[in-house]
C-alpha cells in the first residue's frame, strides 16, 4: 500500500492511503476513515466520457473500501466544476454520445446513492452538471462570497433532464427549482445559502473543509445500515426513476441533442466562449 503523510486544514501531519489518478487524487484519513476526493482537470474540470468513468470507477472502490465518509471538493482555483463538457454533445458520434450519457447515468446514481456520507466542499464556480455533482452529496458547503452555482442550461438553449430538475427538487423544492430551471438562475454563494441550495456559506476552502469534515463526524455514532436505509427511503423516488427509465431517457438525449436547433445554440455557445 502507497502512503503519503499530507497537512490537513489544521496543519497537523496524517496517515493518509494515497491514491492518484490523472484527472482525480483520493486521500483516505486511515484515523477517521474519510476520504478526500479532488477532481483536478484542468482548465475547468469539465466533464466528459473519461473523466466521468474514472469518477466512477473510484466511487465504487471507496464503496469497496468501505470508508465512513467522503468529501468532493476541486483541485482548480476558482471552479468546482464547470459541468458536462459541451464538445461531447456538438456534431457528436452517436456510439460515443450514447457511452457518455449511459456513463453519466451510472455515475450519478452511484454519487447519489453512496452507503457513505457525502459533502461537496464547493470551492469554485459550479454551473450546471457541476451543480448537479454537489446537490447529490448529501451536504454542502460553498465557499463565498464570489462563487456561482446552479443548473443554468436554459441559457445555453438546452434542458436539464428529468432527474437533475427532481435531484434539485429534492434540495430547495418544487417552486424554487421550478423558477431556478427555466431563468437558468446562477446563484452567488449567499444566495445559494438563503435558498437552502448550500447548507453552509464559508469565506475560504480551508474552513469549508473543516466544517465538511465536523459533519461528516457526527455519523461516528450512528448506524451505517440505518444511514443508508433512510438516505434509499428519501431518495428512491429520484432514484427509481431513472433506473426504470435508463432508455428512454438516453433515447430522448441522443434524438433532442443532435437536433438543428440544439445544435445551433451548442455552435454559438463554444463560439462564445472562443471569443
Amino acid at each position: 500500500m502507497l502512503r503519503r503523510y499530507i497537512l490537513d486544514t489544521t496543519n497537523k501531519f496524517i496517515n493518509c492511503r494515497y491514491v492518484s489518478q490523472s484527472m482525480l487524487q483520493s486521500t483516505v484519513d486511515e484515523k477517521s476513515g474519510i476520504a478526500t476526493v479532488t477532481m483536478n482537470k484542468p482548465p475547468v474540470n469539465s466533464l466528459n466520457l473519461e473523466f466521468l468513468d474514472e469518477i466512477n470507477t473510484q466511487l465504487c472502490k471507496l464503496q469497496k473500501d468501505k470508508i465512513r465518509g467522503m468529501i468532493l471538493t476541486s483541485g482548480l482555483q476558482k471552479v468546482f466544476c464547470a459541468g458536462l463538457d459541451i464538445t461531447e454533445f456538438y456534431n457528436p458520434n452517436p456510439d460515443r454520445l450514447a457511452k457518455f450519457w449511459t456513463t453519466l447515468q451510472d455515475t450519478w446514481l452511484s454519487l447519489y446513492t453512496t452507503s457513505f456520507p457525502t459533502v461537496s466542499v464547493i470551492n469554485g464556480h459550479s454551473p450546471a452538471g457541476g451543480c448537479l455533482f454537489a446537490m447529490s452529496c448529501d451536504y454542502r458547503v460553498m465557499v463565498g462570497p464570489n462563487y456561482t452555482i446552479g443548473l443554468n442550461e436554459t441559457k445555453l438553449g438546452i434542458v436539464a433532464p428529468k432527474w437533475f430538475q427532481d435531484t434539485m427538487v429534492a434540495v430547495i423544492g418544487q417552486r424554487k427549482a421550478e423558477v431556478s430551471l427555466t431563468t437558468g438562475k446562477m446563484y452567488t454563494t449567499d444566495e445559494a445559502f438563503q435558498i437552502g441550495l448550500v447548507d453552509e456559506s464559508l469565506p475560504d476552502a480551508n474552513s469549508a473543509l473543516k466544517n465538511g469534515t465536523q459533519f461528516l463526524n457526527n455519523f461516528q455514532k450512528i448506524s451505517p445500515w440505518a444511514y443508508k436505509m433512510t438516505k434509499d427511503i428519501s431518495r428512491q423516488p429520484t432514484v427509481q426513476w431513472l433506473i426504470d427509465n435508463k432508455q428512454k431517457d438516453l433515447d430522448f438525449v441522443i434524438k433532442y441533442m443532435q437536433s438543428p436547433v440544439v445544435q445551433k445554440n451548442l455552435e454559438l455557445y463554444l463560439q462564445s466562449l472562443k471569443k
